[in-house]
């Protein structure tokens, strides 16, 4: 029974060595105090995130307020509570998915073994690109905040001396606010990252999957694979559901608040008192993006392999037709330039750069292999691509670009609502 006890927890989470490849990002999670890898670091990240994502922003709200009319911030309660909101929503995320599975399991770090050389090569290369892709989002808005937070304390914002002078209670208070942005911003976009790179591995296995059509596979081997990857994106899919939906939820909300507190009747709009809420939608906004942007690339991808095995099993059948007993040579030379004819027009696709997909595109496939599978294998493969959707999704609801096209018509239409009931535009 102990045995089975100790098996149970093995498998129940992934643990890493000291010296593998995640040791820097390990490093990097426990300088922005997420790292949760143990007790201690745990407690210290939770300690950190109520200090910084509650305490310090309510603080802010409730003891800086100021009543001149240019230092002002009617808007702060809105930027507040919709950059913790978000912050908080990542962070529980976050601590769940650690303490769950492991750093190692839930990046899928332990199924690499058995993906090809070019899927490892390319998702280390991805993972080693993540942090420096998490700072390009962060501090470019970092810096617009710092800007404006310098502005709003140096030029008389707040005279309130707890520490018993001015200027040292200021730059404590401005110190502890970029701080507290800094760290929210970064945990709600470390988890928007993280789930790009997780549909990056599984892009780059769905390109690495595409190659057994241009090769001599077998059906049952091809079906097993893509069982595999369909497992996979559902893993995912059921990881992240709650993330995403309520992180749509929340940044709708927070987007819809602002725009009725800077569209009503006398709101004095301006960038002294506009600027943080500007800055906070800004990164709301393209930390969503990142989200729905992965989710889409990831089922277009998977959804493209439904052209590629149609397309494969037309090239496949119509090279593979016996020829008649009465048929004679020279037919069956004209038929081999007419192949022939194919391979070179597919040519001519070949300078259209990122206008195609690497998986769905216009060119033939060369299927002089395949002609010893069986029409019905090949008709049975395609019937079950056909029926069987893989991607994203949540509670059902397939994230793809249709998908997203109805979601912008929805809240474009709220939008238009809006306006219509506060500036009156019908």
């Amino acid at each position: 029974m102990a045995d089975n006890d100790r098996s149970s927890s093995l498998l129940g989470r992934s643990m890493s060595h000291a010296l593998d490849e995640m040791r820097v990002f390990r490093t990097w999670l426990r300088w922005l105090c997420v790292d949760q890898s143990n007790y201690w670091t745990a407690s210290l990240s939770w300690l950190v995130f109520i200090g910084l994502a509650i305490v310090v922003p309510a603080l802010s709200h409730f003891v800086l307020s100021c009543a001149d009319s240019l230092h002002s911030r009617p808007h702060d309660a809105v930027a507040q509570l919709s950059l913790s909101g978000v912050a908080s929503l990542s962070f529980i995320c976050l601590s769940r998915f650690v303490r769950r599975y492991g750093l190692r399991r839930f990046l899928f770090f332990d199924k690499l073994c058995d993906e090809s050389e070019t899927v490892r090569k390319g998702y280390t290369d991805q993972f080693n690109r993540s942090l420096k892709l998490l700072f390009i989002f962060v501090l470019p808005c970092f810096a617009a905040e710092s800007i404006y937070k310098i502005w709003w304390y140096t030029s008389g914002g707040t005279r309130i001396p707890f520490l018993g002078n001015v200027i040292v209670s200021n730059t404590v208070a401005c110190i502890l606010e970029l701080c507290s942005w800094f760290y929210r911003t970064v945990v709600f976009f470390l988890v928007c990252v993280l789930f790009r790179l997780i549909c990056c591995l599984q892009i780059l296995r769905l390109q690495d999957f595409a190659q057994v059509f241009v090769v001599d596979s077998d059906v049952g081997s091809v079906l097993s694979e893509h069982l595999r990857i369909r497992r996979h994106l559902r893993i995912i899919s059921h990881r992240f559901r709650l993330f995403i939906m309520f992180a749509l939820i929340f940044i709708t909300a927070s987007q819809f608040a602002s725009l009725l507190m800077t569209t009503r009747a006398k709101a004095d709009v301006n960038v002294f008192h506009t600027g943080e809420l500007a800055v906070c939608s800004v990164s709301l906004l393209a930390g969503l993006l990142i989200i729905l942007r992965s989710a889409a690339r990831i089922t277009h991808k998977a959804q493209a392999l439904r052209c590629l095995a149609s397309k494969w099993h037309v090239c496949a059948t119509i090279n593979s037709f016996d020829v008649a007993e009465n048929e004679t040579r020279v037919g069956r030379v004209g038929d081999e330039q007419f192949f022939t004819g194919i391979s070179d027009a597919s040519t001519d696709f070949d300078d259209v750069g990122d206008e195609e997909d690497e998986i769905d595109n216009s060119k033939f496939i060369p299927s002089y292999a395949h002609s010893t599978i069986s029409f019905q294998k090949r008709q049975a493969l395609v019937t079950y691509f056909e029926n069987n959707n893989a991607g994203i999704t949540i509670y059902g609801f397939m994230l793809d670009r249709s998908s997203l096209h109805t979601i912008f018509g929805i809240e474009m239409s709220l939008v238009l609502w809006l306006l219509g009931k506060t500036v009156g535009i019908s």
